[in-house]
């Protein structure tokens, strides 16, 4: 393959992400798909709507990965979700960071990136602050704190740290063949959760869980099947064109590349500071919440109320960029890519957002009560 068709082919793999996180945004917009919304409506109200399109959504990206795998389009081995070493203590001290902070901050990234294109400001500051402390826990001074005692501790498997490389050997499966059962059962459970339920099956469960599901699963097939190039003539090994490490994959996740898009922007001129799909999907899901919500005309600014509020979303974002890169993902990153891959890593950083989504909203219930 020559120069000129890698860049072509990466040109082509940034117009497709693009596209999807834009067809993401304007879908999270027009059916309110939040994680936090999903748990705050279960622990407050007991509502279970929002949590089975969130389970619709992530049943879908399972089964479309898993098919993938199963077709021979992708490998899990070749995400950041499944490697042989499981940082299980960064999952679960990162997890409950990333969602008490989300609490706080009136929700996770990707919901910080949809209230943006409908013109909250709030949004826009957990924005520039989530991306900052982000930056720092990847390469500052929370960087060194992260390595030096989360990382210490962890599990080295002898397989990939994904179902089907972990169990396939003892069930006499191939990989794929066990991706593809695995992938089928657990998906096809998640599916069926959630259509269980008259409220999983309205208008805005399906288009929210369906729709955003595809689009997650749609960046996979981008960066794992579109992008891959067998030998890059640059190296000559193979490489996954458009993504921020070449040597891997990516999904779609909404921490990491926050700081990635605010270096991108205060970097420009520097030649080495590339579009990547991390950064093209941040703005994407801006331009289709705002796009959706100019043509709803749902679009409203939004400020701050006071002192507390803006303390809350001050800490809020922190927490969530420092711990979104600890635990290695987001609720979109873990909570959907991740979980995809069926990775161990993935299944306890889910657990301990969610339990960390309820201590905040537990926090909150206990602290309004105290001022009665």
């Amino acid at each position: 393959m020559q120069e000129i068709d890698i860049n072509a082919l990466n040109t082509q793999v940034l117009w497709v992400a693009f596209a999807l996180s834009v067809l993401f945004g304007a879908i999270a917009q027009r059916s309110h798909f939040c994680t936090m919304g999903a748990v705050s409506d279960v622990v407050n109200m007991g509502d279970w709507s929002r949590m089975r399109m969130w389970a619709l959504a992530a049943g879908v990206v399972m089964l479309g990965f898993n098919g993938m795998v199963a077709l021979g389009w992708v490998d899990a081995g070749k995400t950041v979700y499944a490697a042989p070493r499981l940082l299980w203590l960064s999952s679960i001290v990162g997890g409950l960071m990333f969602g008490f902070g989300m609490v706080l901050a009136s929700g996770c990234g990707s919901k910080t990136l949809v209230r943006i294109g409908a013109g909250n400001l709030k949004s826009l500051f957990v924005f520039f602050v989530m991306g900052l402390a982000a930056f720092a826990t990847l390469k500052g001074i929370t960087a060194v704190l992260r390595v030096e005692t989360l990382e210490k501790v962890a599990m080295t498997l002898p397989a990939g740290q994904d179902l089907p490389s972990l169990l396939a050997s003892p069930l006499g499966l191939a990989k794929p063949q066990a991706a593809a059962w695995m992938g089928g059962l657990l998906g096809g459970g998640l599916l069926a959760w959630a259509l269980w339920k008259p409220e999983g099956r309205s208008l805005d469960a399906l288009l929210g869980g369906v729709g955003c599901g595809l689009a997650v699963a749609g960046i996979w097939w981008v960066s794992g099947k579109l992008g891959y190039v067998a030998e890059d003539p640059n190296t000559l090994q193979e490489a996954f064109i458009g993504g921020t490490s070449r040597d891997r994959m990516e999904g779609m996740s909404f921490v990491s590349p926050m700081a990635y898009s605010l270096d991108w922007l205060m970097f420009f001129s520097d030649k080495s500071k590339v579009l990547t799909i991390a950064i093209v999907n941040t703005l994407g899901v801006v331009v289709g919440a705002g796009i959706w919500a100019l043509v709803s005309r749902s679009f409203r600014w939004e400020g701050f109320r006071g002192v507390e509020d803006t303390a809350n979303h001050l800490i809020g974002a922190l927490l969530m960029g420092v711990g979104g890169v600890v635990a290695l993902g987001c609720t979109v990153g873990q909570g959907l890519s991740g979980l995809s891959t069926l990775s161990i890593g993935s299944f306890i950083a889910l657990a301990s957002i969610m339990g960390g989504a309820v201590l905040a909203l537990r926090y909150q219930i206990w602290r309004v009560e105290r001022s009665i």
